[in-house]
């Protein structure tokens, strides 16, 4: 059941966009079927168009089964479609996008079905290189892509690792995941741009001696949905970040912390000009009194003194020019009146509630089930993946703060 809930909203992401995909000859071809099948799923009618060196890596006909469309590869089986296919295109995305592509548009040749549609396009453009580190380092061609980037052309990738010849270096395509994210990024309303948003996440530890530490649960997830929502919509986005196993997202300011500590100190630098605060870390409430600086035997320790660390959101709620500030309370029950009581006493906009023993809305997993409050009223979701409760939390900000 979870499956198929992520499956039906991740539909909403990308429904009723038309995504001109288009594939030129690089290894990495054979990737755009997934690509393909990934932006179907979540509701995009996606266009093929391929060059006649991409279908030495894959075929046509992998490609109209994941698209569930016609895909197109010469210039003149239809004489009006490289102006017919650009015109009805929301977006179009170039992946994988070899030297020779990119070389062709940076200079303006158009001689086959894609560079004439590139050439005719007017639109959101996605580029994602992809080549040999020779090739990539090249200066010519180092130029011909900075004239692209300098025209507004959106470049994602290359990543740096092991390449079809068996070396090592840049050249390498942006990984499904990363092209399906910039090109939710690409299309997602731009309704934040003027905010300057800090996002925290994950946990903070903090150390008995250099090998223990205390700590809680927390994964990380909702942050770090949260951050790319906010960058999504046009925020300036810095997530400060406890330890986690989750990738840093692209486009944002990152601040890597371990402990309440450095995350105070963080926040408080980075909240002096910032417009929204959201704290979604599980910042830990207690932490030893005394810390060693070596090993602790085992037979040392019969009991533990705790002390109080810091509360983040209280010391900024302070502050005189204090920004827009969003709070979480995780609570094993429906105790919603603790979460009002404790916006109350730490002066919050807003926080958000949810119950972490209930099935899917508990720790490290993907969906989450909230209620989301503020002074005058509470608004409840149902279960829903946690990019989505990102959006809903964004959107009452948006509401509350008019």
């Amino acid at each position: 059941m979870k499956n198929s809930l992520l499956k039906k909203q991740r539909k909403i992401q990308l429904k009723n966009k038309t995504i001109l995909l288009g594939i030129s000859g690089g290894v990495a071809a054979y990737k755009t079927v997934e690509l393909a099948r990934r932006l179907k799923d979540e509701g995009a009618s996606v266009i093929v168009i391929m060059t006649d060196a991409a279908r030495n890596f894959v075929t046509p006909l992998s490609l109209e089964v994941a698209s569930q469309n016609k895909v197109h590869c010469s210039l003149f089986e239809d004489p009006m479609a490289h102006i017919n296919l650009p015109a009805s295109a929301d977006l179009m995305v170039i992946a994988p996008a070899t030297a020779n592509i990119i070389s062709k548009f940076a200079n303006g040749i158009a001689d086959d079905l894609l560079s004439t549609c590139l050439l005719s396009y007017s639109g959101k453009l996605i580029i994602a290189p992809s080549m040999n580190w020779k090739m990539y380092e090249n200066r010519i061609f180092q130029s011909n892509l900075k004239k692209l980037v300098s025209l507004g052309i959106i470049q994602t990738g290359p990543e740096k690792g092991v390449l079809a010849c068996g070396e090592e270096g840049i050249g390498r395509m942006s990984e499904i995941p990363d092209l399906i994210e910039i090109i939710r990024s690409t299309l997602s309303k731009k309704d934040l741009k003027e905010e300057s948003i800090v996002v925290t996440a994950g946990p903070t530890r903090e150390y008995l001696d250099p090998v223990r530490f205390i700590s809680n649960r927390s994964s990380g997830k909702m942050g770090y949905a949260l951050a790319r929502a906010a960058r999504n919509r046009g925020a300036k986005v810095t997530l400060i970040s406890g330890p986690t196993a989750l990738k840093t997202p692209d486009g944002l300011n990152f601040i890597r912390v371990e402990t309440t500590d450095e995350m105070m100190i963080a926040v408080k630098k980075n909240t002096t000009n910032t417009t929204v605060l959201i704290m979604a870390a599980a910042v830990s409430d207690f932490g030893p009194a005394k810390r060693s600086e070596v090993k602790i035997a085992k037979a040392k320790i019969t009991s533990l003194d705790l002390r109080q660390t810091t509360d983040i959101i209280s010391e900024i709620s302070r502050s005189a020019q204090r920004p827009f500030i969003i709070g979480f309370a995780a609570e094993t029950g429906k105790n919603i009146s603790r979460a009002v009581e404790k916006m109350k006493k730490k002066n919050m906009d807003m926080i958000v509630f949810n119950d972490v023993t209930e099935p899917g809305a508990g720790f490290e997993v993907d969906t989450n089930r909230v209620v989301i409050i503020n002074r005058k009223k509470k608004n409840r979701l149902a279960l829903m993946s946690k990019d989505a409760v990102a959006d809903a939390i964004l959107d009452s900000f948006i509401k509350t703060k008019t």
